[in-house]
């Protein structure tokens, strides 16, 4: 049996499952290694060589000179350019799918994240800061917003085809009720939920490399926070 080209360093976060949800949508063979928050594998001198940012995912492709990346949305684009799918070509369409990687990169994905943080980790400690809490959500919503406008009269953010736009925005949007933000009257965003969460390859990877439910809303919420709160204490 051949070695995968891929070897992907990763754990059960909305942007840990990024480079798996294109993996398996791609039918890729990859090797996996988990990286354990509770053992702060993340900071090990080892895996600071990969990722110097002491973050997940990273990715190694053997086939390339053992050439690391890091960053969700640069290793989607990487493997999108490798494997030449979920890209569109054209330097136009190009770029519109570039425009939205960094829309989540540089919004949805940061703000949620802060509506997750101070309302899931925060307040349960006693920090409990409502001004912070009601600036993020508030603001997380408006993204969604943006989302639902772009999804009017579309399948996916670019139009027919399933890219690398929406596996970066996925599992961060999805994820609304984590971030305690409503997605009432967002009736394309919705819609595209569900067209999502019907691709079995990508409700696969959003298992690997364990299922974090909550996040989606679903199993013990409470629980759920407790233990998400655990991994990543500081």
């Amino acid at each position: 049996m051949s070695t995968p080209d891929i070897h992907l360093y990763t754990a059960s976060t909305m942007n840990g499952w990024k480079p798996v949800i294109f993996l398996e949508e791609a039918e890729v063979e990859y090797d996996l290694t988990y990286i354990d928050f509770g053992k702060k594998e993340q900071k090990s001198e080892w895996y600071m060589k990969l990722n110097p940012n002491g973050r997940i995912p990273t990715i190694v492709d053997r086939s390339n000179d053992d050439f690391a990346v890091f960053e969700s949305g640069a290793i989607l684009w990487y493997l999108a350019e490798k494997y030449q799918k979920f890209l569109p070509t054209g330097a136009k369409a190009r770029s519109e799918a570039l425009q939205w990687l960094m829309f989540q990169m540089g919004g949805i994905g940061p703000m949620m994240g802060q509506a997750m943080f101070f309302q899931r980790i925060a307040a349960p400690k006693g920090i409990d800061d409502q001004y912070a809490i009601d600036r993020y959500v508030t603001e997380s919503r408006r993204l969604l917003e943006v989302l639902d406008r772009q999804l009017n009269g579309k399948a996916y953010l670019l139009g027919d085809e399933f890219t690398i736009a929406d596996i970066a925005t996925y599992p961060w949007a999805r994820s609304y009720p984590w971030a305690k933000v409503s997605i009432e009257g967002l009736e394309h965003l919705q819609a595209w939920f569900e067209r999502i969460d019907a691709r079995p390859k990508t409700q696969k990877a959003v298992t690997i490399p364990k299922p974090f439910p909550a996040f989606f809303g679903k199993g013990d919420i409470s629980a759920s926070e407790s233990e998400n709160a655990a991994r990543f204490k500081a």
